[in-house]
């Protein structure tokens, strides 16, 4: 199915995900699995974008908070011991306050404009990330802004990661502290998102579906995402992080364009 098929097709339609759409889903889920593992974030940077080369952006957000919500808070409780908890938890007050903005967001907004959004949202994040700003004594005010933003970027886009990884690598952590933060703040963003795309009705046959058939593929990423990562410390874990971010960026604006 060429992608413009997917792409017209309504998230609250009801028709049943095609053969070929959850062959394309299984994938992406797998991939960003995969790198969610060795990075400590990237799934729905990763998957979002490249499910909606074959399906609508509206039904990838579903599919990417459902599976994310598993994900992340497995990867909070295996490495909670290395979390910043007084960061997380600035960060997880003020994404809470951003949700509500973001589903509004999702309900409104056609799905080539969330295409477009999703591109320059982390393509601003790459530029930040690439002049090495060193933010380790701002103030608290960094932390809430970043959560905040990452609120409404998660439940309009499923994408909250770039403006978390902004701050937490501007106030340079170290790749252990830095994962475990992180998928702390996602854990706790992802329950509440998700929390909220079922009271709007949005969580469909269609997601639930999709998400079912691919968390095979969730195990198999992970499980060959974790010894990979001890390997990605220091510079070469930034440089994953920007080369991530950008593959993103390009993706989903040609995506958007096309």
């Amino acid at each position: 199915m060429p992608p413009s098929t997917g792409s017209s097709r309504s998230a609250s339609s009801g028709d049943v995900v095609t053969a070929l759409e959850l062959v394309v889903v299984v994938v992406a889920v797998g991939i960003a699995a995969f790198t969610q593992a060795v990075a400590g974030f990237g799934f729905g940077l990763m998957a979002v974008p490249m499910m909606t080369l074959i399906i609508e952006p509206k039904l990838a957000v579903i599919i990417a908070t459902l599976i994310g919500v598993l994900i992340t808070t497995w990867q909070a409780w295996h490495l909670r011991a290395d979390a910043d908890r007084r960061l997380a938890r600035r960060m997880v007050g003020s994404a809470y306050l951003g949700m509500p903005l973001g589903l509004w967001v999702f309900v409104v907004v056609s799905n080539d404009t969330l295409r477009l959004a999703l591109g320059i949202a982390v393509v601003l994040a790459v530029l930040l990330l690439a002049f090495r700003l060193n933010l380790h004594h701002v103030g608290p005010g960094l932390d809430m802004a970043a959560g905040f933003v990452s609120g409404v970027l998660n439940t309009s886009l499923s994408t909250n990661g770039p403006p978390l990884v902004f701050a937490l690598q501007a106030r340079q952590l170290q790749p252990v502290a830095f994962r475990a933060t992180i998928n702390t703040v996602f854990a706790f963003s992802n329950v509440m998102g998700l929390s909220l795309f079922i009271g709007a009705g949005k969580v469909t046959r269609d997601g639930l579906i999709a998400a079912a058939v691919s968390l095979p593929a969730v195990l198999l990423g992970q499980l060959a995402g974790t010894p990979i990562r001890r390997h990605f410390d220091g510079e070469r874990f930034r440089v994953l992080v920007l080369v991530l971010l950008g593959t993103t960026a390009v993706s989903a604006i040609v995506g958007a364009l096309t």
